[in-house]
Parts: structure tokens; C-alpha cells; sequence
């Protein structure tokens, strides 16, 4: 008699132990959840890191503003011009390179006047984080003034010979205001009549 409830309890143990090893029928699902928290882990985690890096060279700069796509953010820059927002914006692969939109912004709010400044591009250095200047390109960009002038410029840029994992910075300096064009006044003159 003793060995039968012995018997009975040995069961319920064995029982409820297979219970705990069925899977649990959430169990896809929670690893599926996991995964992607990881993943957006991982990209805030890159994207913290790209800003340090942009805030790190911005401090470092003596001329203009360096921006990082891969930070995703805008910098401040104090020019002749005044103090300015810059921002890269519809970062996009392009047939020769990489396309995207300078966003450019008067922090006062006046109208921005126009300007010229050199854009330059390229690689960086994986172990410092400092661009590498041996493969880096520049262009100049002009800015012309609007009908409706106001403290945001817009200018599409191209990156040539660069691709979108590969465009490691982008360096704004150089800004300086064009002075606006004169406009032309007509001068009357009298008709010379042949005696």
C-alpha cells in the first residue's frame, strides 16, 4: 500500500515536468519580438555613436561644419552669414554616386542672402573616425536668392565615386555672401536724325 501513493505522486512529478518542457506556443513569437528589439537596439546604438563622432569633429573644426549621414542629425554653424542649421537629408544611391539635400537654415530667422561654399566629401578612417583625406572631393555650391526669399535653403547635391555605406562625411565651409546682382537700368536716348 505504501509503494501505490508513492507510485501516484512519481506520476503527477513526471507529468507536470513533461507540461514544462512543451514549448510554449508564444515562444516564436516572443524570439521573433526579441530579435527585432535587438535590431533597433543595435541601430540606435550606431546611430548614438555616428552623433558622437559628427559632435566630436564639429568640435575639433576651425572652418565650417562637418555633417555624418549616418548620424542623421543637423549641426550648428557659425558663419559670415550667420549662425546656421545645416542638415543631409533623402540620402539616396545614385548612377554615379550618391544623391541627397543640403538643408540649410538661418537660426535667427531672417532670409538667408546668397552665397557660395565649398561642399566636400569622402571616407572615414575606421580606427580614428577622422576623415581620410586621400580620396576626398569637393565642389562648390551656389545659392541664389528666392522670389520669396526666407531662412531656409534647400540645394540638391551629388557625391560622385562614393556609395551610400562609403559616404563617411560631409564637410560645408568656406561660406561667403555674393553680393546681389546690380539690376540693369535702361538708358533713354535720343534718336540721332540724319540731315
Amino acid at each position: 500500500m505504501t509503494k501505490h501513493p508513492r507510485f501516484l505522486l512519481a506520476c503527477a512529478a513526471l507529468f507536470s515536468l513533461a507540461g514544462c518542457a512543451k514549448q510554449n506556443p508564444q515562444m516564436p513569437e516572443l524570439k521573433t519580438e526579441v530579435g527585432q528589439l535587438n535590431q533597433k537596439l543595435q541601430r540606435l546604438t550606431d546611430l548614438a555613436i555616428a552623433l558622437e563622432q559628427q559632435t566630436t569633429l564639429n568640435r575639433q573644426s576651425s572652418n565650417g561644419v562637418y555633417l555624418l549621414p549616418t548620424a542623421k542629425s543637423a549641426a550648428l554653424l557659425k558663419s559670415d552669414i550667420g549662425q546656421l542649421e545645416v542638415q543631409l537629408i533623402r540620402v539616396a544611391p545614385d548612377a554615379t554616386g550618391v544623391q541627397a539635400v543640403l538643408e540649410i537654415k538661418n537660426t535667427s530667422g531672417q532670409p538667408l542672402p546668397p552665397f557660395t561654399a565649398s561642399l566636400s566629401w569622402g571616407q572615414l578612417d575606421p580606427v580614428t573616425g577622422k576623415p581620410l583625406t586621400v580620396d576626398m572631393q569637393t565642389q562648390t555650391i551656389t545659392v541664389e536668392p528666392d522670389l520669396l526669399p526666407g531662412p531656409v535653403k534647400t540645394v540638391e547635391v551629388k557625391f560622385n565615386q562614393v556609395t551610400v555605406d562609403t559616404l563617411g562625411f560631409v564637410h560645408l565651409h568656406n561660406i561667403v555672401a555674393t553680393p546681389p546682382a546690380q539690376p540693369v537700368v535702361a538708358t533713354a536716348t535720343t534718336p540721332v536724325v540724319a540731315k
